[in-house]
């Protein structure tokens, strides 16, 4: 099929590359604030695993081509949107051009994250001799490529057969497995995506409200969460207390959700509530450190292992170390952070500064001459340190634990000072 791609999201880009590699013929029309010679060079697209490379083998092959202009573009079967929720009106200055409104039987899919109702806004400006269909972008960053490509479900909005026909053609060959499509109205798929991110968050702010409370009262959360997750009402799916949840998406997906209900007339005091303990939980990690202090942090060395607000990732969107970051400098704490990915994201927002280090190949630079370490997002490369080695690196041996993958008793068995979050773990003396 001939597709026209719009947009400049991580969404945009997997899909021209995917549609690209079974035989379509992709023009991709980036949008004006990310023009692909700087999207090319973006830390966040580099680091997503496969993309870049099909991404070139498209380009190579000559079946996706990169457009700077809509005039460029052939007469497309498809036009696929894959927008921000602030590029609103980018849409619609597209579906309106003459060079598509004269056109027949085009099928606009919108894989943006807009307004429930909005496909359906397109479609009046497109006219009635198109067809939409909504169909929420489910990608998850870190794994994109294989989350488009394999995917275990995709919702697709469609009010009649012909959009749903071409929709399930243009993605037939990442169907062959399994039945993904769950298909319903267009509005019912819009409102479910946001649905979907809004009950992960409340799983998440909910358990960290346990682990806090188990804080309290001196309780292991890990019991907790192993009795609630073996409940076959509950799971353990999205049962991992922490520092708090980040990233471009789940963020706005969540306030997003919250404008919904606003302007519909029903005020969310859940969704408030689960964003408030969200913003509070980003705050943990300094309440901990501040408490073993008795406050006096000023000179201390803070290492930090981890800036992306998730493994497999170089984005900073949102993440929980941006707050911890401020709350530090705050009282004079010098920072050494180490990241594999996000170190360039993290200095394009703050800057240079004489009181942050920043190392991106050997974590245990970070923590040389430091007090302490806090371990914020857990790459895999964090999971299983050489203790011995942090315990004479870190002046004060204590490890600050913000997504409780460290097993208390053997950090306490090699020496150091645990905390986590519900969990917490002393010195073994011998």
């Amino acid at each position: 099929m001939r597709v026209l791609l719009y947009g400049s999201e991580l969404s945009a880009a997997t899909a021209a590359a995917a549609l690209a590699s079974v035989g379509h013929q992709v023009q991709w029309l980036p949008h004006a604030d990310a023009p692909w010679s700087a999207l090319s060079r973006v830390d966040w697209l580099r680091s997503e695993p496969q993309l870049l490379v099909h991404l070139e083998h498209g380009l190579a092959d000559g079946t996706l081509q990169i457009i700077e202009q809509l005039k460029e573009a052939h007469t497309p079967e498809v036009i696929w949107l894959a927008l921000s929720p602030a590029q609103r009106s980018s849409a619609t200055a597209l579906v309106e051009d003459p060079l598509l409104v004269d056109q027949q039987g085009i099928v606009l899919i919108n894989n943006s994250t807009f307004p429930v109702g909005e496909t359906e806004r397109l479609h009046a400006l497109i006219g009635v001799q198109h067809t939409s269909v909504a169909l929420p972008d489910t990608l998850e960053e870190g794994r994109a490529w294989e989350s488009f490509t394999r995917p275990t479900r995709r919702l697709l909005g469609c009010d009649d057969a012909t959009g749903e026909q071409v929709t399930r053609e243009l993605l037939r060959a990442f169907n062959r497995r399994s039945e993904v499509f769950q298909c319903m109205p267009r509005r019912a798929a819009e409102l479910t995506k946001l649905a979907i991110n809004g009950m992960l968050a409340t799983r998440i702010s909910y358990m960290n409200e346990i682990a806090g409370l188990a804080d309290t009262l001196g309780v292991d959360v890990e019991h907790v969460r192993q009795g609630m997750g073996a409940d076959s009402r509950i799971g353990f799916e999205y049962l991992y207390p922490g520092c708090g949840f980040g990233g471009p998406n789940f963020s706005r997906d969540l306030m997003r959700l919250a404008d919904v209900q606003l302007q519909s007339g029903r005020y969310s005091a859940l969704l408030e509530q689960v964003m408030d303990i969200n913003e509070q939980k980003k705050e943990t990690l300094f309440r901990k450190l501040w408490a073993h202090f008795s406050g006096e942090l000023a000179g201390k060395t803070v290492a930090i292992w981890g800036a992306a607000f998730k493994p497999g990732t170089a984005r900073i969107d949102h993440a929980p170390v941006l707050t911890l970051l401020e709350a530090l400098w705050a009282q004079g704490v010098k920072v050494q952070l180490h990241d594999p990915a996000a170190v360039p994201a993290l200095h394009a927002l703050v800057g240079e500064r004489d009181d942050l280090r920043t190392y991106t190949h050997d974590p245990y630079q970070a923590c040389e001459g430091a007090d302490l370490l806090m371990l914020v997002t857990e790459w895999k490369t964090y999971w299983n340190p050489d203790w011995h080695r942090l315990g004479s690196l870190l002046n004060a041996k204590l490890v600050l634990d913000g997504r409780n993958i460290y097993d208390p008793e053997f950090v306490a068995s090699c020496g150091l000072m645990y905390r986590g979050i519900g969990r917490r773990a002393d010195p073994k003396t011998l």
